[in-house]
Parts: C-alpha cells; structure tokens; sequence
C-alpha cells in the first residue's frame, strides 16, 4: 500500500470509523489538515478499540495480523495491520536499516521476543527481508537460552545483533563472564527502550569492536516513528517520509513546536494504515527537533502516556488503576511515577501523596495503613502487568517501590501548573 493523501484519510477515517466520526463531529465537513483536528486521547482510542466491535476500526476484521500492544493484561491492547499494511510497514522500515550500517551480506541475529501475539520479533525479520540490501537472517529470539545462543552466534559468525538493550546487555554479561570470544559482532542495533552509558560499557566489554545504533523508531500501536540519522547520537531520527508523519506539540498548549531544542511530545499520523487509523495520535514519547537536518528530531525519553523500565512497559493509567482498587480508604490524593536507574538497572517508584493531615510524623497506626496500602498497591499493580515482577526476578529492573510525599512536592508544569505524571530521572545516552 502507498502512502495516501492526508485529506483522503481524514475523509475515510471520519466516514468510515464510529471513534473518529464522533471525534470529528463538531468540525467542519472539509477539514482536511493536522491543525484542523484533535489529538487523540489515548484512553478514549484504547476504550473504544476493544477486541470485538471495534468503534475504531474503519471495516470488520476479515484479512489481519492482531498484535497486542502496551497494556494491562485485564485490559489487553491490540493493533491490527493488513497484509498491504504490514509489507508498507516492513519494506520502509526495512529502507532505514541502511542507515545503522547495515552491508550487504551481514549475517544478522534477530534477538527480539516472538510469540503471545508480540511483534517485534517478526518486524525486524520482515525489515531485515525487505531491506535494499541482500542479508543472512539469523531468527535465534530474545527467549532462547543464553546457554545455546552463544555458541549459534560463534557458529554461524553473527555480524550483527539485534534486541533490546536489556536482552543485548544480558548476553554481553553472559560473554563477559563465560570468557566467550564473538570477535565477528561488529554492530548492535538496539530498540524498544533508550541505552544508557553503564549499558555502553558493559557492551563494549564483551563486544569491543561493535558500533552500537539504533535500530530504528517504530512501535505496533502508532507504526513507523523514525528512520536512524547515522553520526555519533543514537537518538537522533527523521520521519518516514512518505508513509508518516510526525508532529512535537508543547507539553502544555500541544501547540505544534517548529524551533529546534524545545522539547515536547511526540505525536504521529500513519499515512498508510486504513484499517486502524492512526491521526494525531501520542506516540508515548518526548523529543525535539535537531535543525542538522530537514526532520531531525532527537528522542528525549517518554512522555506521560507511558513509561519503559526496562523490557516492561507500564501506562499511567495502569498505575492510577492499581491505586483507585487498592485504597478503598481514599488517603492517596496524587500520584507520580519515578524512573530512576542505579546499580546497572532501571526502578520504578510510585510517589503517593496523601491527604492533607497525613503527611507529618505519623503515628504508628498511621505507618503501618501506609505500609499495607503501600504493599497493596505493588500487588495490585503487579497482578496487571505480570512482566515487571519477571523481570525483577530476572534481574533485569529493581523491585517496584512507594516513596510517599505531600501534595505541594509532586512536581507540576512549571508553565500550567499541571501535574507531571511521569518524572524520568535516567541519565539517557
């Protein structure tokens, strides 16, 4: 499928879709530019895009892949591609691999995770078999056990690596420890969350003459995000020009930002998906605009819709969710999510204020409802997104934590006065 004219898809979308028509209702019949329209509140999309009688999508789900995307699992997500869809998708993703180094004749080891209606594993394959130019595929996955990965690397003499930071830094822990040799690596393409500098050098030490970049920018829910830009700052991407269209609104106005440096939103409007319509939609992410190039924008890390700690993916609605079952008595009155990252791993803390009263030298009864609501709401929240205490057992993340404050602490636009609902306190790289 080729990219369509965005007036086309706003018409279609609007005639075609139940969510976008009522979306669209009080706006003139011809309104035909990104400015014209709304952004798209994620929870409102996600509500009405449920498995069975989808007010989203624009006809019946006859000829599709369903992947599940972010979400709780009492809750599950999904995103739908057609088969014209998916080969869009893949051959131009496919195009960008150029730009990591990718060379002909690269023996590539996809290391993504497959099964349970994931797409990552199968995307970068796909990419991999669209891309210009001619590659040996390598599908091991990010599951495998490290035990026989190893040595099918060595074997097959894998150039290139493809995962997770967390699944390509577990490997590296395991080769520097065995006292293994790949001495044939000599690029790593991370995606699905940011690399951190302790990670850098935990991948030089077992790959050191490995470049590290990014594999791309993209997600199952809002599709094609950003085409590596080679030079020395992963983060940096542009636009998949045709086939997207990416908007960095400011966080408080979500006026379109356009000077470089100002950082904002990450807002996206997929030209070549009918299906699922994806217009003015947050893609989950922070970022600004470089000016080193016409596109160039720069991944700041996740805006408030979500959050990655490690491999897991959490929505602050998941944790507003997990906190309203929890406290049946009503004492948290705000709620921030904290990404911090110490010891080689990334935490999450649920920085709960309470009710004024509460907060000053509480009583023993008092510190003991805190530490039960505190416990209640981790259960809570770990009952939903089952990945996270995995991957605490897995070593991956540090252990879910509340750190307990006043209203007037939790930190605020200092533009709007708004709540900020997620604080990313990571050093990226």
């Amino acid at each position: 499928m080729s990219a369509q004219q965005l007036s086309d898809l706003i018409r279609f979308a609007r005639h075609n879709s139940p969510f976008y028509r009522d979306l669209y209702g009080s706006l003139p019949p011809h309104a035909d530019r990104l400015s014209d329209l709304p952004v798209v509140d994620q929870q409102a999309f996600w509500a009405a895009n449920t498995l069975h009688d989808s007010r989203v999508l624009t006809g019946p789900l006859s000829e599709a892949t369903v992947y599940k995307t972010g979400g709780t699992t009492g809750s599950p997500k999904f995103s739908v591609y057609t088969r014209d869809e998916w080969r869009t998708f893949v051959t131009s993703f496919g195009q960008g691999l150029v730009d990591t180094g990718l060379r002909p004749g690269h023996r590539v080891a996809d290391l993504f995770y497959a099964g349970e209606l994931y797409a990552s594993f199968l995307f970068v394959l796909d990419s991999l078999a669209h891309a210009p130019v001619d590659n040996v595929r390598l599908p091991i996955g990010g599951g495998a056990p490290l035990e026989s990965t190893i040595p099918t690397l060595r074997d097959l003499a894998a150039q290139v690596l493809a995962g997770t930071p967390t699944t390509l830094c577990r490997l590296a822990e395991q080769v520097v420890g065995s006292g293994v040799r790949l001495d044939s690596v000599e690029l790593l393409l991370f995606g699905g969350e940011a690399l951190f500098d302790d990670q850098r050098r935990l991948l030089a030490a077992a790959f050191p003459g490995a470049e590290v970049r990014s594999v791309g920018y993209a997600s199952v829910d809002a599709g094609l995000l950003g085409r590596p830009v080679p030079g020395a700052d992963a983060r940096v991407h542009r636009a998949f020009t045709p086939y997207s269209l990416i908007e960095i609104l400011d966080d408080s106005t979500d006026e379109p930002v356009t000077e470089p440096g100002r950082p904002g939103r990450v807002v996206v409007t997929s030209l070549f998906r009918r299906l699922m319509p994806i217009i003015r939609y947050p893609a989950g992410d922070r970022a600004e605009w470089t000016g080193t190039g016409p596109g160039h924008f720069r991944i700041l890390g996740r805006a408030e819709e979500g959050v990655r700690v490690g491999p897991v993916s959490l929505y602050t609605q998941d944790a507003q969710d997990a906190v309203a079952t929890a406290d049946t008595a009503g004492q948290v009155v705000g709620m921030q999510l904290v990404v911090r990252r110490w010891e080689g791993r990334d935490g999450l803390v649920l920085r709960l204020a309470t009710a004024p009263g509460d907060e000053h030298d509480p009583d023993r009864r008092e510190a003991d409802r805190r530490e039960s609501l505190a416990r209640a709401v981790v259960a809570e929240l770990e009952s939903v997104r089952p990945l996270y205490p995995d991957s605490v057992r897995a070593g991956f993340v540090h252990p879910l934590s509340v750190e307990w404050a006043r209203h007037r602490d939790l930190a605020v636009n200092p533009r709007s006065g708004k709540l900020v609902r997620v604080l990313d306190e990571r050093p990226t790289a």
